[in-house]
């Protein structure tokens, strides 16, 4: 049972750096501009303790909405009994990433964009919706050349 009820209790291993990613802050953190409308990630670091979230909001995606020199402004939707209460959340930028979330979105819809102006430049018609991966093709197994071989286990034995 612990003890300890703090605002960090029960952080060691959320909070950790990975693995050979100790140290200070790398400078290309800072360099990364936030706008605001940015869907980013929210991830602790802990070589930065000021601006840092509260461990429910680590791991969690949410949207920029006001940006300063050092932190950013992120809504984050939190369940709370049977409701969505919108949290603002001030952190400063060491503790947040831009989310990849989108990109696979973003980049369908420009795959379908190209498809679609290829088709229509030669007059045709092009599906462009999702079509999911059919089951595979029924086959037979012919024993003529692959005689059935009967499989035993072999007992355990100890050779001390």
């Amino acid at each position: 049972m612990p003890h300890s009820f703090g605002y960090r209790a029960r952080t060691r291993d959320m909070f950790k750096r990975g693995f050979k990613d100790h140290g200070p802050v790398k400078m290309s953190t800072y360099l990364i501009n936030y706008r605001i409308g940015d869907i980013v990630d929210i991830k602790a670091n802990a070589a930065q303790q000021k601006g840092m979230p509260h461990k429910y909001y680590h791991g969690r995606t949410g949207i920029v909405y006001n940006v300063t020199p050092h932190a950013v402004g992120v809504i984050v939707y939190k369940v709370v009994g049977n409701r969505y209460i919108e949290k603002r959340v001030n952190l400063r930028v060491e503790h947040v990433k831009h989310s990849k979330c989108r990109q696979e979105f973003l980049d369908r819809v420009k795959r379908n964009h190209d498809a679609h102006a290829a088709a229509k430049e030669k007059g045709e018609r092009v599906s462009l919706k999702r079509v999911h991966v059919l089951p595979r093709e029924a086959r037979t197994v012919s024993i003529a050349q692959n005689t059935p071989q009967t499989m035993t286990p072999v007992p355990y034995e100890t050779t001390i």
